[in-house]
């Protein structure tokens, strides 16, 4: 009985005690798992969400391995840079390593995107699908029930972290909570101030600072220079670039665009072929995959930390299948004449900033080329109106445009309003912006237009500002706060704090914050152009301007790009004033282009220009033709004080 009872001990298994049993496994150390390991082990991509749906594939974007293994736990890299062309994988990275965190190495995690409407977007479209249909996080994020705090669209618990979705728009949620890991989306699009609390990137990393294994991911798509936080962060760093090896040769060599070619070959846009730097051989798009793979990472210059890195990515390394070198050729060629999508080319598939000539226009040239058309009227091709004012202390200076296709736009009058800007009574000059509202301006056709928009500066006498413009209905009247950096020319708008007196407004109103970078190099690359030959047409974006004074062309154009250091010491560039020149002239148009924006100039179709075309068709057929104004009347605004 002894020696049975012994052997059966000997076979059968002690009972585990659990509490021993988890202790056990909380003192083993963490399995040196990598971001792209327990992608391709765990990650599946949505139906709903993905042009490949199915087990995520490191080996589909080869270029990707690296950078999500020095996001994994055992990397020492501390902050990643990816500045990449649209369509590359940004936001695969993002979500891959927000499932690693989740499984493998958690920690309370800060998700920002330019807007909190973003957020909401990204949340529901992205981060739910990857909880959702990933097996490997089943159960490990709290559902999202409508009384549970513990989860909800902006909100993500998990077991041993917590995940906060927000935008760069909401201070609260920048300083919620501190945040082991920071993952920055498109920084191009966020505001250079936040609620008066600084720069929205800078608040988020504060809530890094007692993480000593801190993880920091900044994305974006570039957009201009100077103005590009995406393009700041990246020359800081390394500066990492693709190189792939020839299939002719093995020469290793970046994909550059100006190497890509097809009229020398007697190809056409769509065949297009990459000229190899070493043999001068062509390379055809099937050899792409096999070059991906066998590519590799250098870096091309010395970091400000050997735990900071960058990587730079353009849309030439685009997998086969994505976007094709004779797409992206195509697609030049149809935009390289019109410098708006020229510019829209160059950042998201050249993942470039578009740089701007860095002079101002010569205000001699832009005079001589003044027309004859009236002041106060609307000449043929503009379809409606906006205006801007630019608020000074004892002026208001105003600016009306019309605006037509191809953002073809008519100066059709500009002036001052004198008085104190603090007087809101009918002897100030918000009377006079009062009276300029209520008018109408003839079109070629004879029908009155009014203005749709007036965008009004609120960076002086903001109160006086804010109590006139909240007298009208927010789709007619906007107050915009000028701002030099933001990937976007009007960005979400901001609640005002505070009214005349001091106090919380009952009714909550909003100030637009206008990316006066954005305007001003679009608005100065349009007057780059060159005028057509008689019998073209003008170029898109073409810039009419009555007979006004010299005195109009030189604040129209006082001020230019120079290099700056700025306030961290690197150089940047930046927009800088004209000495000896006003440039209240340049802000009034570019608060008009904001009103333009929001009245839909930039996302208009054809028929929305149709039916712009229908409302100034004379009222009657065979209608006698409207007398034509005065040329040369004087102006309703004065043009000094």
């Amino acid at each position: 009985m002894l020696s049975l009872t012994l052997s059966l001990l000997l076979v059968s298994p002690m009972p585990r005690d659990p509490v021993r049993t988890g202790y056990a496994a909380g003192l083993r150390p963490e399995p040196h798992v990598t971001v792209s390991e327990w992608a391709d082990a765990h990650r599946k991509l949505p139906q709903r969400s993905s042009a490949e749906p199915g087990p995520w594939r490191t080996a589909r974007t080869p270029y990707l391995r690296e950078i999500l293994d020095a996001l994994s736990a055992i990397s020492p890299v501390n902050e990643l840079v990816m500045m990449f062309a649209a369509q590359l994988g940004k936001s695969e990275t993002m979500l891959n390593l927000l499932g690693y965190i989740v499984d493998h190495a958690p920690g309370p995690t800060l998700l920002v995107q330019p807007t909190v409407d973003t957020a909401k977007r990204f949340s529901k479209q992205r981060i739910e699908p990857l909880f959702a249909d990933t097996p490997r996080l089943a159960g490990k994020v709290a559902e999202v029930k409508t009384r549970d705090t513990r989860s909800s669209m902006l909100l993500k618990e998990f077991t041993g972290g917590v995940l906060i979705i927000t935008g760069a728009n909401s201070a609260v949620g920048l300083r919620s909570m501190p945040a082991r890991y920071l993952l920055a989306d498109e920084i191009d699009g966020y505001p250079l101030d936040v609620d008066d609390e600084g720069d929205p990137l800078s608040l988020a990393e504060a809530r890094q600072r007692t993480f000593a294994r801190r993880k920091t991911l900044k994305t974006s798509t570039p957009t201009l220079a100077g103005v590009s936080a995406i393009e700041t962060a990246f020359l800081v760093t390394d500066q990492r670039r693709y190189f792939v090896p020839c299939p002719h040769c093995g020469a290793y060599q970046t994909l550059e665009w100006p190497r890509v070619t097809w009229s020398k070959l007697d190809l056409p846009p769509e065949a297009a072929v990459y000229l190899c730097s070493g043999c001068e051989r062509p390379i055809e798009e099937r050899f792409k995959t096999e070059m991906l793979q066998l590519g590799e990472w250098r870096p091309t210059a010395q970091s400000s930390s050997p735990l900071v890195r960058g990587y730079h990515l353009n849309g030439l390394y685009s997998p086969v299948g994505w976007l094709s070198w004779g797409k992206i050729a195509s697609d030049f060629v149809k935009v390289h004449k019109d410098a708006d999508k020229l510019r829209v080319w160059t950042n998201t598939v050249l993942a470039e900033t578009w740089r701007d000539k860095g002079e101002s226009p010569e205000w001699e040239r832009i005079y001589r080329r003044r027309e004859t058309y009236p002041l106060g009227t609307v000449p043929p091709g503009g379809l409606f109106l906006t205006a801007g004012a630019d608020v000074q202390k004892d002026r208001i200076v105003v600016e009306i445009v019309a605006w037509g296709r191809g953002k073809e736009s008519w100066s059709v009058d500009y002036g001052l309003l004198p008085g104190d800007t603090a007087d809101l009574t009918p002897a100030g000059p918000w009377a006079q912006l009062d009276a300029l509202l209520a008018r109408t301006f003839q079109t070629a056709t004879g029908v009155e237009l009014a203005i749709a928009m007036l965008a009004v500066d609120s960076g002086y006498n903001t109160s006086s500002v804010y109590a006139w413009c909240r007298r009208y209905p927010m789709n007619r009247v906007i107050a915009v706060k000028g701002q030099e950096s933001g990937g976007a020319l009007v960005g979400s708008p901001s609640p005002v704090e505070i009214n005349l007196r001091g106090q919380r407004p009952v009714h909550g109103y909003k100030v637009w914050p206008v990316t006066g970078a954005v305007a001003k190099s679009e608005l100065y690359g349009h007057l780059a152009f060159d005028a057509p030959l008689d019998g073209e047409p003008f170029p898109p974006g073409w810039c009419h301007f009555p007979e006004y004074d010299p005195d109009y062309f030189k604040q129209l154009t006082a001020e230019q790009l120079q290099q700056r250091r700025n306030r961290r010491g690197f150089l940047s560039m930046e927009w800088t004033l004209i000495p000896g020149r006003e440039n209240h002239v340049l802000d009034a148009r570019v608060y008009a282009r904001a009103a333009a924006a929001l009245v839909g100039l930039d996302r208009f179709q054809e028929s929305d220009w149709a039916r712009l075309e229908r409302t100034l068709a004379p009222a009657t057929a065979g209608a006698a033709a409207p007398s034509a104004p005065v040329a040369g009347r004087d102006s309703w605004l004065r043009r000094r004080g």
